[in-house]
């Protein structure tokens, strides 16, 4: 409910705004990238396009210069330096020479240059720095330049006022600027385009599939659909697929496993009752003076009571509230011997129960406990040995033993029987799941499991050359504290 309710909320968040979207944020960094590669473009452009635009104004002079300075002597009317000047744009254009210098027209010359610059022999470094710094301080001052007359060695030099320069700059700057605009939006809008089909889309059918499956995970058409393909996208959405099919699968194992809880839960009351009128009838038969009864009357007192404690078995089970185990040295063999003597193993079946358990052997656990663990195997491996139907198997035997190494005692129980099948091995210990036959739950394993490692113990299934099944199960002994080491060192 929870989820459900979160899912509600976030949903509106994702809706509030384009911009706040992955579409949005995927068009705006487009956006702002192509601009960051435009603006390391428009640096070396801007300054290749002003030393370009100098160069053409030292062409246009120099084309001027070589007519007027063929006419050797004579000084240029007033009109006509004006018309060359106008068409240079420029102060004053003087050519210079190894030898000589001479100034071919001229206005009246300023007191003095601010800034002068060789066109021909400015590296880039210095070129950018230039632009930007006519770009930006520049339009006030006053500049020279010069630079080569073709290939020859005289040189074209010019003054003239910034202003020029600069406003020419500044259109060409917008130029770029407007360009990189539109560049910057049409490559956004193509990569939008194409990416939100081909990723937006499906993550937004990816989480929309989450949000639906978490309203209601049991129904099976909420499962995804995945779409084909093989790139990342594809995969996690089989991937997706999967997960929600096999979250379905345990929920409906998890609600069998509570319905059985509740079932059981109905049932313990009236079982309860009828098994305690067995106990008190059971009670009576001690008193009865036949040797046969007076021999089985405690095995079936002690079957009646573990009885009263199994009613609730699977239902402690589904509610996780197996107790803690109550630990003490007791001796294993009587607790082996009660289980073959609960399992009632009919002598015509052919199956035998195999106790090579030491009389002095002791184990540090809970008797009760315990003994549902063996019995639980036990009764696992009498009843596939029960449903083997292989006549060329005459030794059909369940054998327990036990031995102590240190301080931790193995028991082990080994059947003859056909061994367990693939399935039951890949859910080892699952309830419902690891079951070796038809029909089972798979409980059994999981709860002898479940006690087991309560008492910091292993059990394990183990590979042996011959036909069967062989668990084996660890159980140390607990460590001593110090202080009652101290306490029994003292009396």
């Amino acid at each position: 409910m929870d989820a459900m309710n979160e899912t509600a909320l976030d949903e509106p968040q994702l809706r509030s705004g384009f911009l706040r979207g992955l579409s949005g944020k995927l068009l705006l960094l487009t956006i702002l990238f192509v601009m960051i590669a435009e603006i390391l473009i428009f640096v070396p452009s801007v300054a290749n396009m002003r030393l370009r635009w100098m160069q053409d104004r030292l062409n246009t002079a120099a084309a001027a210069a070589v007519v007027v300075d063929g006419l050797q002597n004579m000084q240029l009317s007033g009109p006509v330096r004006e018309d060359t000047l106008m068409a240079t744009g420029t102060k004053a254009i003087a050519l210079r020479r190894a030898e000589e210098s001479r100034l071919i027209a001229a206005t009246e010359m300023p007191p003095e240059v601010d800034a002068k610059f060789d066109v021909a022999n400015t590296g880039a470094a210095g070129a950018i720095r230039d632009a930007f710094d006519t770009l930006l301080f520049g339009g006030d001052r006053t500049i020279r330049f010069y630079g080569p007359i073709g290939e020859s060695d005289t040189l074209i030099e010019l003054v003239m006022d910034e202003r020029s320069l600069r406003k020419a700059m500044l259109v060409y700057a917008r130029s770029v600027f407007l360009v990189s605009i539109g560049i910057s939006l049409f490559t956004a809008t193509l990569i939008f385009l194409v990416i939100n089909r081909v990723m937006i889309a499906p993550i937004r059918r990816m989480t929309a599939s989450m949000r639906d499956f978490a309203a209601d995970p049991a129904d099976p058409r909420r499962v995804m659909d995945p779409l084909p393909g093989h790139d990342e996208l594809a995969m996690a959405g089989r991937h997706l697929a999967a997960m929600q099919t096999q979250l379905q699968k345990t929920l409906k194992q998890q609600k069998n496993l509570a319905d059985l809880g509740l079932a059981v839960s109905k049932i313990n009351h009236d079982m309860r009752n009828i098994l305690s009128s067995a106990q008190l009838l059971s009670d009576r038969l001690a008193d009865v003076d036949d040797p046969v009864v007076k021999r089985f009357a405690p095995t079936l007192l002690r079957t009646i009571d573990r009885a009263v404690g199994y009613t609730s078995e699977v239902l402690e089970y589904g509610r996780t509230t197996e107790p803690e185990p109550r630990r003490r040295f007791i001796a294993l063999r009587p607790v082996v011997e009660d289980v073959g003597d609960v399992l009632a193993i009919d002598p015509k079946s052919g199956i035998g129960f195999v106790i090579a358990v030491p009389d002095d052997l002791e184990v540090d656990a809970d008797g009760e406990q315990l003994f549902r663990v063996v019995h639980n195997i036990c009764r696992n491996a009498v009843q596939a040995l029960m449903n083997e139907n292989d006549p060329g198997n005459p030794a059909r035997n369940v054998t327990v033993s036990a031995m102590r190494t240190g301080s931790v005692v193995s028991i082990t129980v080994d059947d003859t029987g056909p061994g367990m099948p693939r399935k039951a091995r890949e859910n080892l210990f699952a309830a419902f799941r690891g079951s070796a036959r038809s029909g089972g739950t798979g409980l059994g394993l999981a709860i002898a499991r479940e006690l087991v490692l309560a008492h910091g113990g292993t059990i394990a299934l183990v590979e042996k050359a011959t036909p069967g099944t062989l668990f084996r199960i660890e159980l140390p002994d607990r460590p001593v504290p110090l202080d009652a080491f101290r306490t029994q060192g003292r009396t």
